[in-house]
């Protein structure tokens, strides 16, 4: 049996609604936050899961409490990409000084850089293709987006492409032994 990894990014922040960057700081989620979080109970309960990953950050944490994964074992490194100097700031108040900065081509100062980023995923998708199993994994936009294109083999630059949305749910597995996108971003909401 190949491995599957469920995606499940946490519910909604203060500072994700209104897209400022968030990593180390540790928000609580809004109330549509939780109620998005606990929309995804009744879905993940029909999931095989064999195990289940979650950020050591409280909003994943209360993601998974409130979608009914109980127990889930804390993985540091489904932590968010670490912003440094711009954690709290959104893109375009960075782009007032950085034109056309993004977080998937440009350095962050005082953080972490796309090879940190991926060494700390490689780790996971090392894990969960070791396990065989399915996994299901909670953390935050922009780790799981980078998890995304490690698993595909791709740089962590790619992620770019997997747009995510807040208390979604993807999932990830291989096609005839090669590692593909089996469903994604479920409950979207734009």
């Amino acid at each position: 049996m190949s491995a599957r990894l469920i995606l499940v990014r946490h519910g909604e922040t203060e500072w994700s609604r209104t897209g400022r960057h968030t990593s180390t700081t540790d928000l609580p989620l809004t109330e549509a936050g939780e109620q998005e979080a606990r929309a995804l109970a009744p879905v993940l309960a029909e999931l095989p899961v064999d195990h289940v990953l979650c950020s050591p950050r409280l909003r994943a944490r209360r993601t998974a409490e409130l979608a009914g994964l109980a127990d889930p074992e804390i993985c540091a490194d489904l932590a968010e990409w670490d912003y440094g100097d711009y954690e709290g700031v959104t893109t375009p108040q960075i782009r007032e000084t950085v034109p056309g900065w993004t977080i998937w081509s440009s350095p962050v100062p005082g953080g972490e850089s796309a090879a940190q980023v991926a060494e700390r995923l490689d780790r996971v998708v090392a894990r969960v293709r070791a396990s065989g199993g399915t996994t299901l994994a909670v953390a935050h936009g922009h780790s799981l987006r980078a998890l995304v294109a490690r698993w595909l083999g791709l740089p962590v630059a790619e992620g770019r492409h997997f747009v995510l949305d807040t208390a979604t749910w993807s999932e990830l597995g291989d096609d005839r032994g090669t590692p593909a996108v089996l469903t994604w971003n479920v409950g979207r909401r734009r």
